[in-house]
């Protein structure tokens, strides 16, 4: 008898070891297989996007586009603005008026309007307004308005007194008391031919006064003597929207002008009445930027203008042009019997300052701002 070993030990003794490689084996081959279908799941996914991208409009992806692109950029403006205070000018003429004033111009003290206030930090806050317009707009054309805010206050003290503008000087300007009608021969011509117009709704408005009371509208300015009554349609770069229904076609008027300055601090439109016996004390204007425009309604005798030193007399329907940053009064010295003088009084652009420093002034002498 012949012993033989058996081999069938041995391979039970190697099985449980080959046993977890095959198992191994297995699963990568099944993650493999899935990672493979992910990838192409993935892939049909992004061609999907991108095949209902190009389906798209392209017009409306561009607006959609750009609606994202103002939106961001409002956030980002309306994030770096400081909320600032508006004061407007009837508001601050309103207040002057509850403590008893009544006066057609009043310093009213207030930091936020540049019209009125005289202080250190006027120069500063020109400036700022300045930078602020030449970054929306453009530095071009800005040269003679920032060497003026940049040398403000020499400028105001080094003038001759008879010619002191009281908030801004713009310099290189042509200096004279009196412009001839050519400065601003347009609308100096349109005032004129619409003489009748004006002088018919002022009669309609004057027959409201009477000895006991002022009508609503009207206000009345001091005086060393006498009564100075004024009716605004525009007060300081702001209308006033009662009285333009009152004077509807003077209104219009006013928007056919050329040179009409009606968006900032400076500009004013009003009906200027003096009574027999009144004096308007010496005084100089805010600025150099403007010419006052006086179109003659009723010019009774003894009537006088004084600018600078000069006299001059007004005559109905005709205009006369002068510089109201000179030293000037005004004075009716006529009988009772004469009645009122009437004046329209509208501001016009000095003619030597170009349409960029105009735009640039309307901005920085903004109502409120």
């Amino acid at each position: 008898m012949v012993w033989v070993p058996l081999r069938t030990t041995r391979t039970d003794r190697r099985a449980p070891l080959r046993a977890p490689t095959t198992r191994c084996t297995t699963m990568s081959l099944e993650w493999l297989m899935d990672w493979s279908w992910s990838l192409d799941g993935l892939r049909d996914f992004i061609a999907t996007g991108i095949q209902s991208f190009r389906d798209c409009d392209a017009t409306a992806l561009a607006a959609v586009a750009c609606l994202l692109v103002l939106f961001v950029w409002y956030c980002y403006h309306v994030g770096r603005e400081q909320p600032r205070a508006y004061a407007t000018v009837n508001a601050l003429m309103q207040s002057a008026e509850a403590n008893g004033v009544q006066n057609g111009y009043v310093y009213c003290h207030s930091p936020e309007c540049v019209r009125c206030t005289h202080h250190d930090g006027l120069n500063q806050k020109l400036y700022h307004n300045l930078q602020e317009y030449a970054k929306r707009y453009s530095w071009s054309g800005m040269g003679r308005i920032h060497k003026g805010i940049r040398e403000q206050g020499r400028y105001l003290n080094s003038r001759p007194s008879i010619q002191k503008p009281e908030v801004f000087f713009l310099p290189d300007l042509p200096t004279m008391p009196y412009f001839s009608r050519d400065a601003q021969k347009h609308d100096v011509e349109l005032l004129e031919r619409n003489f009748q117009t004006i002088l018919c709704e002022f009669e309609t408005l004057y027959k409201a006064f009477s000895n006991c009371s002022l009508p609503q509208g009207w206000k009345m300015n001091s005086t060393p003597s006498g009564e100075w009554f004024t009716f605004y349609l525009v007060n300081q770069g702001m209308c006033v929207p009662r009285n333009c229904r009152r004077c509807p076609r003077t209104y219009r008027l006013l928007g056919s002008l050329r040179t009409c300055i009606g968006n900032n601090v400076f500009g004013n439109a009003c009906i200027s009445v003096l009574s027999p016996g009144t004096v308007i004390a010496e005084h100089y204007g805010p600025t150099n930027i403007r010419i006052r425009c006086h179109l003659g309604l009723k010019t009774p005798s003894n009537c006088e203008l004084v600018v600078g030193g000069e006299p001059q007399c007004w005559a109905e329907g005709r205009c006369l042009l002068f510089d109201d940053s000179f030293l000037h009064t005004a004075f009716h010295e006529g009988s009772p019997e004469e009645g009122p003088r009437v004046v329209f009084m509208v501001d016009l652009w000095h003619p030597n300052v170009a349409a960029a420093e105009r735009q640039a002034l309307d901005f920085i002498f903004a109502p409120g701002r």
